[in-house]
């Protein structure tokens, strides 16, 4: 163990450890007995710093870290802001070809919109660490420019194992490949393939964030713009921002999973909002998970450290859903004993029972073809990313094949059936983050049970194809009845997603989707002014005669009625072969332009230019596209509600507005007014930690947009592709 050492690093200086000298970077490897060639596997925790450098006129930093080896950078941390003893507590699983160079961590002050301040570095001599035992040590920072300043202490514990061939067959439960500022962090865990099936995670903690008390004034006017961020290992979650507030209200719902059995600590910060520049930290608190009882919902104030106020929680411990990984020899819906219990569970008679559960979904990874080369050696080391919402699940790697056979099943649970299956394909790559090969979006409302079929893999924006074919079986059972009730309450959000920026195409893109939306509007209010100004005499006849007509026998209930019967007569039109639906042909010329330019900005997005100076102007222009995209999404859902792109959306609101017909035909409105008026004013008496909702709106959100429409269109394969010819496997 190297407990209390500290490895030298910018200077000649031998490492002294239980009367052992280790020879640092620096000095020569020769007199080291290197280990014989081969791949190791680096398994690094970096745990903390103690006594960093202040780099920031405030007195404090807001460190990271860096690991490379041979010049290539294999890691980089999160950031811990304003914080000179930093707690980082995450994994790093790095693959080294031989021994000889050593690692190179390096520590940063990052500096937004500027060039992060070097605090220090120092060197890990992979050489004298023992195989297969943990070890603990503890860098000395040293600036080699400085070497007498005292720049304080990063600690680590690492595993060096050796690894058994390339062709080791692992599954990857969990990679987050790395940017900043479209890097992100890598972190991977792999479970043996000895567990043919297993769960993969022990529990989900559900949390609900209420409310906030009594902050800190972070503005000149007295106020703060707040909002939360929340750490679970490496899942997070960002709350929505309250503007101008100290008791911000957010009633906000999500899940984390719990992987620890004996719980975890859940991170919580709060900071205020400030466009333009770095937002300001409010207070720090965390959450001993160990602590709480499970299957039972904790009321929790909690008082923010290293600022005022306090965070209201609801958190409750549940049992882990179904989700697994396993052979294809291990199939649940092949046991017929397993499928009965399965069918059993989303029976109908079972409506009632746990309304979370919704169903049931399997897929098969089996293979895919002709992938594209991602490697200088014409080949790729190909794995493959399976998601449902915020559950991710991974193969292993294939290693040196072009045609991977992965033959993997995964099941999970449905918690709304209006989900989207994403399929990823990637190339693993010791030295850096993992490169797309290409991906599959799937709508579970629109997979056909029990068939193998080969999905053409599209591009990161999903408009257009890439090299390759995958085949997946995919089955979902689900309960139509648990399916509809959850479509009305509030979908869940994705932790894990690319912030917006801004974008020339995206956003005259969103500019022309709402003006095409506004248009309808425009030509409707025309084609009424028409009808005034007589300019068809017998349609402006027509439209009197129903004018007098309509305003006579008007009746409330005619509202839901006029929407339905528009529903079936859209609905007549298409099963009689007269379907007026037209391939947005608009839409997917908008999206390909904006690919081409997503690939510019990507080579681009090194360099520090004109807009990084103009952060403030840059904000305004997203929220605006953002705003754009979201006008136009209204309009073109409720226009694809009408046009039945989703029939079971589409049969939902067909038994809603027959229930609000014959609702408003039987009962005087004052009395559905009366009804509405006496929830409204009780319900946060009736339960006050409720999370307000719009059902329409709730309902729409599951109703795909034109760009989703076209995101979501399987393409067509090659028909050289078939399940039943297969490619024979480029061997490495």
């Amino acid at each position: 163990m190297l407990d209390s050492c500290k490895l030298k690093s910018a200077c000649n200086l031998p490492l002294i450890c239980n009367k052992k000298i280790i020879n640092t970077a620096g000095t020569s490897n020769a007199e080291v007995p290197l280990a014989g060639p081969g791949m190791y596997q680096l398994d690094i925790t970096l745990r903390r710093g103690q006594s960093l450098a202040a780099r920031d006129r405030g007195g404090t930093s807001d460190p990271y870290v860096k690991f490379k080896i041979g010049g290539k950078e294999v890691f980089r941390s999160k950031i811990i802001h304003k914080n000179l003893n930093p707690v980082w507590e995450e994994k790093a699983c790095i693959l080294v070809d031989h021994l000889r160079e050593p690692l190179y961590i390096k520590v940063f002050d990052y500096d937004f919109g500027l060039q992060d301040d070097f605090m220090g570095s120092a060197f890990l001599d992979l050489t004298q660490l023992e195989l297969n035992r943990p070890t603990d040590v503890t860098l000395t920072l040293k600036d080699p420019h400085y070497p007498d300043h005292d720049l304080g202490i990063i600690l680590l514990s690492v595993i060096l194992t050796p690894k058994e061939g390339e062709s080791r067959d692992v599954t990857m439960l969990m990679r987050k490949s790395w940017k900043r500022s479209s890097k992100f962090q890598t972190q991977s865990l792999r479970l043996s393939d000895l567990h043919r099936k297993s769960h993969l995670w022990r529990g989900i903690v559900s949390i609900t964030l209420i409310e906030g008390r009594d902050l800190k004034a972070m503005d000149s006017n007295g106020l703060s713009d707040p909002y939360v961020k929340f750490r679970l290992g490496h899942q997070k979650y960002k709350s929505k921002i309250m503007p101008k507030t100290l008791n911000p209200q957010w009633r906000e719902q999500f899940d984390f999973h719990l992987y620890e059995e004996r719980g975890g600590i859940i991170d919580i910060t709060a900071w205020d909002k400030d466009a333009g520049k770095r937002d300001d930290f409010i207070g720090r608190c965390q959450v001993d998970l160990s602590a709480l009882s499970r299957e039972q919902t904790h009321k929790l104030e909690l008082q923010l450290e290293e600022g005022e106020g306090h965070l209201v929680l609801l958190v409750t411990l549940t049992a882990s859903a179904t989700v697994s990984i396993s052979d294809l020899s291990v199939n649940s819906l092949e046991d017929q004993k397993e499928r009965e219990e399965i069918l059993k569970r989303y029976s109908p008679l079972r409506i009632f029972h746990n309304l979370k559960d919704v169903g049931f979904l399997q897929v098969k990874v089996i293979r895919a073809e002709g992938l594209m080369a991602a490697d200088v050696t014409g080949k790729s080391d190909p794995f493959c990313v399976v998601e449902l919402n915020n559950d991710r699940l991974l193969t292993h790697t294939v290693y040196k094949n072009l045609n991977p056979e992965w033959n993997k099943v995964f099941t999970f649970n449905i918690k709304d059936i209006h989900s989207v299956l994403e399929v990823t394909v990637y190339d693993e790559d010791r030295d850096r983050s993992a490169d797309f090969l290409g991906k599959v979006a799937i709508p579970l409302l629109s997979i056909q049970n029990g068939e193998q079929k080969a999905y053409v893999l599209k591009n990161k924006q999903l408009t257009g194809p890439t090299k390759g074919v995958i085949y997946l079986e995919i089955d979902v059972i689900f309960n139509a009845v648990k399916a509809s009730l959850r479509t009305l309450i509030p979908k869940e959000q994705k932790y894990i997603e690319e912030e917006n920026r801004l974008s020339k195409q995206l956003l005259l893109r969103n500019f022309i989707r709402m003006k095409r939306c506004v248009m309808v509007l425009v030509n409707a209010a025309y084609y009424i002014n028409s009808c005034f100004d007589w300019d068809s005499p017998p349609r402006s006849l027509a439209a009197f005669v129903l004018f007098l007509f309509v305003v006579w026998n008007f009746e409330l209930y005619m509202i839901p009625l006029v929407l339905l019967l528009l529903l079936t007569w859209n609905y007549f039109l298409i099963i009689s072969g007269k379907d007026n639906r037209q391939r947005d042909t608009v839409v997917e010329d908008m999206l390909e332009d904006e690919e081409e330019e997503d690939d510019k900005d990507d080579k681009d997005s090194e360099k520090k230019g004109f807009i990084n100076k103009i952060y403030a102007i840059q904000e305004v222009c997203v929220s605006v596209q953002n705003i754009l995209d979201e006008v136009a999404s209204f309009g073109e859902r409720i226009k694809n509600t009408f046009n039945w792109t989703v029939p079971f959306l589409s049969w939902l609101a067909i038994v809603a507005l027959c229930v609000f017909t014959a609702i408003l035909y039987c009962i005087p409105l004052r009395y559905i007014v009366l009804v509405w008026g006496i929830n409204k004013f009780t319900k946060k008496l009736r339960s006050p930690y409720a999370i307000d909702n719009n059902e329409l709106l709730d309902f729409l959100s599951r109703v795909p947009s034109d760009v989703q429409v076209v995101q979501y269109q399987e393409l067509k394969p090659d028909p050289s592709h078939s399940p039943y010819k297969r490619k024979k496997n480029n061997l490495g």
